[in-house]
């Protein structure tokens, strides 16, 4: 399985249901207890569905309960890099609306593929207290390895936020870095975001197909 694809599914499993409604419930709850009990909800969601022979409007389900749990401004940004700054405030939220339709379109196509992974998550390390934590987890698929993703999460006056994935140690977001560098070299800014633009429209496509 695909790295981005992978980390979409364990994204999808690990933080469909777990909206923002529920992190100003529970604000002081640790993140990996946090994570743990969403992917018992999130599962049985899923399996509900699939014994019931309902389907699931994926891309709605996205949108709606895993964006608030987003830092999508930190990741678009860690993304872009040294380019960030040279965007304009206009540039810059067109990037951040693009890279967030990306990352929900992925995911979203990554959750239709699942199958009943088991996702195991490890005891947080790290000082009490700490506002930037890392979440580890593994999924585990039938006859291959193990595959492990972490989340870097922070703890903002919004409550924890993932900004970055990092799928078998490969960060997500910085997996985007080179390819969005070359497209501004070559076009600029402004390219880039037609460039992302015109991959949602083609991904929204195949979702609808």
């Amino acid at each position: 399985m695909p790295r981005i694809l992978a980390a979409g599914l364990a994204l999808c499993v690990g933080l469909t249901v777990w909206g923002a409604e529920v992190q100003h419930a529970a604000p002081s709850q640790r993140p990996d207890a946090l994570m743990k009990a969403v992917t018992s909800e999130v599962t049985a969601i899923l399996k509900h569905d699939r014994a019931a022979g309902a389907r699931t409007d994926i891309e709605q389900l996205v949108a709606k309960k895993i964006l608030p749990l987003f830092d999508f401004r930190r990741m678009t940004s860690m993304a872009v890099a040294r380019n960030w700054s040279g965007a304009s405030p206009a540039q810059q939220n067109a990037l951040v609306e693009e890279f967030r339709t990306l990352l929900v379109r992925t995911y979203s196509g990554s959750l239709a593929n699942y199958r009943d992974q088991e996702i195991e998550y490890k005891p947080l390390r790290g000082p009490a207290g700490a506002t930037e934590v890392l979440v580890m987890s593994s999924m585990r698929q039938p006859g291959a390895q193990a595959l492990s993703i972490d989340y870097e999460m922070a703890d903002t006056a919004a409550g924890w936020k993932v900004y970055d994935v990092k799928v078998a140690g490969v960060s997500l977001v910085l997996n985007y870095r080179e390819t969005f560098a070359a497209e501004i070299r070559n076009n600029g800014i402004d390219g880039l975001i037609k460039t992302l633009a015109a991959k949602n429209r083609a991904a929204g496509d195949r979702l609808k197909s």
